[in-house]
């Protein structure tokens, strides 16, 4: 027998919705929860449709990988994307071998951005679905996404009312401090990404062998969450983790370095579970992954803007100061009624209506700018003596937050990123 997919009944309705569109094949993305017993989705998302598709190709892996990337960034602990669907006019049988090649590719790309450590209960099977619009037939298989050699599965698919409504959260406000100092000539933004990430996936190991407090106490891992789970009622729990300080590494020899990158702040992170009875060893896991992805996505997100706008700044190369704001992170519920929430990252120059507009291409959800909850993270503020102030190597910015839960960044460096001096990446201290 294998694996069982139990999948909220809305899900039926969203791709019933997609068969009755006529033009040509149909492929997205399943959201939800694994678990060693059984899968839980929550959610279809159509993957949105590419301005230029590739000649004679009709399904754009490489398109519905990117996608999976953007929606991961998206998804709060405990939630992630479990595979792929595809809905064609032809048999099941003929769209195997895309199916196993989206999965593949979509899982190469996604897991590239995970810095947390694999544990040995995590679930290596990716669900393919295919949906015939004609028929309306669903053919659903899995595929080790760890075994290169891995063939289809069969596997039971099978809808049920209330999957979004049964859920825990438990949530926590956690501090970042880290330094990263850049070799000499390796201050560009593309540089820069490989040192940030060898230091946030140490930073990450640390945080897997923190302590974690829940509300206040230690839990045995084995123990169950106190209250249990409770259907329609938003279970929450508030924790704490406790991370060790990174030792001062000395080298074995003096190496010039071109600048270093100084990231401090606080974020929100939040893990959400389905089960009856919550086990402290999962929330804590899931809560840990979280904190690692939302840390990394917003700091490879303002790379990605630099990275953007590299090319125009080449030209000048007077070292200067610059201070840059990271999202903060917004909440979006999955449904009016039930605990679960997606989120997106908004810079402090971007419209709520620019979040909004992400979720229904990303998601498809239609939210309002009055369903985002924006109240975990306030925007960071940069003031007028913070940007006139000439840095040092020893300089360190604290700048004000409005609220504990603050999340700004503040960097010195030249416009070009090719400082040879201090090149200062703050995320604000709280």
């Amino acid at each position: 027998m294998g694996r069982s997919y139990i999948v909220e009944d809305a899900v039926e309705g969203c791709l019933s919705k997609l068969c009755e569109q006529k033009a040509g094949s149909v492929t997205g993305l399943l959201l939800g929860q694994s678990s060693p017993q059984r899968d839980f989705v929550v959610m279809a998302t159509r993957t949105p449709p590419r301005e230029e598709t590739p000649a004679g190709n009709p399904v754009d892996k490489e398109w519905v990988s990117e996608h999976a990337r953007q929606v991961s960034r998206m998804l709060p602990g405990g939630l992630s994307v479990l595979g792929v669907f595809i809905i064609t006019d032809t048999e099941a049988k003929d769209t195997l071998t895309t199916l196993r090649q989206l999965v593949f590719a979509m899982e190469s790309l996604v897991s590239s951005e995970q810095l947390w450590s694999p544990a040995e209960d995590d679930v290596s099977d990716c669900v393919a679905l295919h949906v015939n619009r004609k028929t309306r037939k669903t053919f659903c298989r899995t595929f080790d996404v760890k075994d290169p050699k891995s063939t289809a599965k069969p596997a039971d698919w099978r809808y049920q009312a209330g999957v979004c409504s049964s859920w825990s959260m438990v949530s926590c406000c956690l501090h970042v401090d880290m330094l990263v100092p850049l070799p000499d000539n390796k201050t560009d933004p593309e540089n820069m990404d490989k040192c940030l990430k060898e230091e946030l996936r140490g930073w990450a190991q640390r945080l897997e062998s923190g302590v974690c407090l829940m509300d206040g106490r230690k839990l045995a891992e084995d123990a169950e969450l106190p209250g249990g789970q409770k259907r329609n009622v938003r279970q929450t729990y508030t924790a704490q983790i406790l991370v060790t300080p990174s030792e001062q590494r000395l080298a074995d020899e003096e190496q010039r370095c071109g600048g270093s990158v100084s990231i401090r702040g606080a974020v929100h992170s939040r893990a959400y579970l389905h089960s009856n009875k919550p086990k402290a060893r999962l929330a804590q896991k899931l809560l840990k992954r979280d904190a690692v992805s939302t840390v990394t996505t917003r700091v490879q997100m303002l790379l990605e803007e630099l990275l953007t706008s590299e090319d125009e700044n080449k030209s000048s190369s007077k070292q200067k100061r610059e201070l840059f704001c990271l999202p903060h992170r917004v909440f979006c519920p999955l449904k009016a009624s039930g605990p679960l929430c997606v989120c997106d990252y908004q810079f402090s120059d971007e419209s709520v209506c620019e979040v909004t507009e992400r979720l229904k291409e990303m998601l498809d959800i239609d939210a309002a700018e009055e369903d985002l909850d924006s109240s975990q993270e306030a925007p960071g503020e940069i003031t007028e003596r913070e940007v006139g102030a000439e840095p040092t190597v020893e300089t360190v910015v604290a700048l004000v937050p409005k609220r504990n839960s603050f999340i700004g960044v503040a960097m010195a460096t030249a416009v070009a990123l090719l400082a040879t001096a201090a090149s200062m990446l703050y995320l604000n201290d709280v």
